[in-house]
C-alpha cells in the first residue's frame, strides 16, 4: 500500500502524452532555417545539420548529470557548428522559437486514462503538476491547454525554464514550492529509471511510479532505484489513488 498522497508530481513524455515517432528534420523546419539565413545553406545541408543534431542532442541527455543548456547553447553546440557566422546568428536571435518548433510534435496525444486519472485527481482536491525535461517547456505547455487539461495543474516545471534536469532532484522541489506541500507527502510518476526514480528517490518523494513507455523498455531498472509501483497507463494510475 502507497502512503495517500498530498499532491500529484507527473513527467510530461512517456506519461501525460506520447508521440509517433517523430522526424528530426521536419521539412517546414528546414524552409523555415533556410528562410532565416537567406539561403547561405542549402535545405539538404540543413536536413543534415539538424538530423545530426538531432541524435548529439539525445546522447548529450543520456549522461548522467548533464547540466541544462540555454536554447542558444543548444542550437550552437548540436547543430550549427561549421555554418558561417551570419547564419549561426541568425539562429542564435531566434533560438527560443527554433526550440519551440522543433519541439512541438504533431501526433502528440494524451496516454490512455490520463484524461480519467487527471480528472479523478482534481476531484479529489489533489494538486497536481508537470515535471519534465524539455528544449521547450512552452511547446508542452501548448499542448496540455489544447487537449483541454492544462488547466487541471497548478504548476509546470520545465527544465529549460528551471536551468536543471532530473535527475536533480530541484526539479521536483521547485513543483513542491510551488505547490505548497511537502515533497515527502507526494507522488512522482515518470517513465524513466534513471531520471524519473532516481530523482525522486533524492527528492524522497513518498512514492516513485513508473509508467511503462518505448523509454522505459530501453532501460534496464536493475541499474537504477527500483520503483514503488509500475503501472501500464493513466488507467493504471487512476486505479492507485486512495480516494
Amino acid at each position: 500500500m502507497l502512503p495517500s498522497p498530498a499532491a500529484l508530481l507527473l513527467d510530461f513524455g512517456g506519461v501525460l502524452a506520447e508521440a509517433a515517432r517523430h522526424d528530426p528534420a521536419p521539412p517546414e523546419l528546414v524552409l523555415r532555417l533556410y528562410n532565416l539565413t537567406d539561403g547561405t545553406l542549402s535545405p539538404g545541408e540543413i536536413n543534415r545539420a539538424l538530423t545530426a543534431g538531432f541524435d548529439a542532442y539525445a546522447a548529450w541527455r543520456d549522461l548522467d548529470e548533464p547540466d541544462e543548456l540555454t536554447h542558444e547553447e543548444v542550437w550552437r553546440r548540436f547543430v550549427t557548428p561549421g555554418w558561417p557566422l551570419r547564419a549561426r546568428e541568425a539562429v542564435r536571435v531566434n533560438a527560443t522559437r527554433l526550440s519551440y518548433d522543433w519541439t512541438w510534435r504533431p501526433t502528440w496525444a494524451l496516454r490512455p486514462g490520463i484524461p480519467e486519472a487527471l480528472r479523478a485527481a482534481r476531484a479529489a482536491g489533489l494538486p497536481m503538476a508537470v515535471v519534465s525535461n524539455t528544449l521547450c517547456g512552452a511547446a508542452h505547455r501548448d499542448f496540455l491547454a489544447g487537449a483541454g487539461v492544462g488547466g487541471l495543474f497548478a504548476a509546470q516545471i520545465y527544465s529549460d525554464e528551471a536551468g536543471v534536469r532530473k535527475p536533480n532532484p530541484e526539479m521536483i522541489w521547485y513543483a513542491t514550492r510551488a505547490l505548497g506541500v511537502s515533497t515527502e507527502d507526494c507522488w512522482f510518476v515518470g517513465d524513466s529509471y534513471r531520471r524519473d526514480v532516481v530523482c525522486a528517490r533524492r527528492a524522497e518523494t513518498a512514492a516513485a511510479i513508473v509508467m511503462r513507455s518505448r523509454r522505459t523498455a530501453t532501460e534496464d531498472d536493475g541499474e537504477h532505484a527500483v520503483p514503488d509501483v509500475t503501472v501500464d497507463d493513466g488507467f493504471g494510475l487512476r486505479d492507485l489513488l486512495p480516494f
